[in-house]
């Protein structure tokens, strides 16, 4: 089954940016997300590295842990939606840290579901 999903390749064509600090957690979600088809942008480590890379590069969907070195990454996710590029969180914290206005974006806990995460990309992008 996962080789079958695998060379269906369904993110093809699709650049996700990945915005992560911890090196382990960023290599396993660039991996997977590779190997579903997508160009992975980043992964950026900070709020600025994460900036800029929406500001430069073509992203069609955000990939985000909430916290990066202590700073929050709402802005983030904030800049992503008023550019119309859907977002998810990968995060260890619990909803109720996330503001109303981010509230429904959809938030996947770590340890992340690397399937899930493939799932809710495609989704978020049709």
């Amino acid at each position: 089954m996962m080789r079958q999903a695998v060379s269906e390749r369904p993110l093809q064509g699709l650049c996700v940016l990945v915005v992560e600090d911890d090196y382990f957690i960023a290599l396993e979600l660039c991996n997977a997300l590779r190997a579903a088809g997508a160009d992975v942008v980043g992964p950026a480590r900070d709020l600025q590295t994460g900036l800029a890379a929406i500001r430069e590069e073509r992203i069609d969907c955000g990939v985000l842990d909430i916290n990066l070195r202590g700073q929050l990454a709402f802005e983030l996710a904030a800049e992503l939606r008023a550019r119309g590029i859907p977002a998810i969180f990968a995060t260890g914290y619990d909803a109720s840290i996330i503001p109303a206005e981010l509230a429904d974006m959809v938030r996947l806990e770590k340890p992340v579901d690397l399937a899930a995460l493939c799932r809710a990309v495609e989704s978020a992008c049709l």
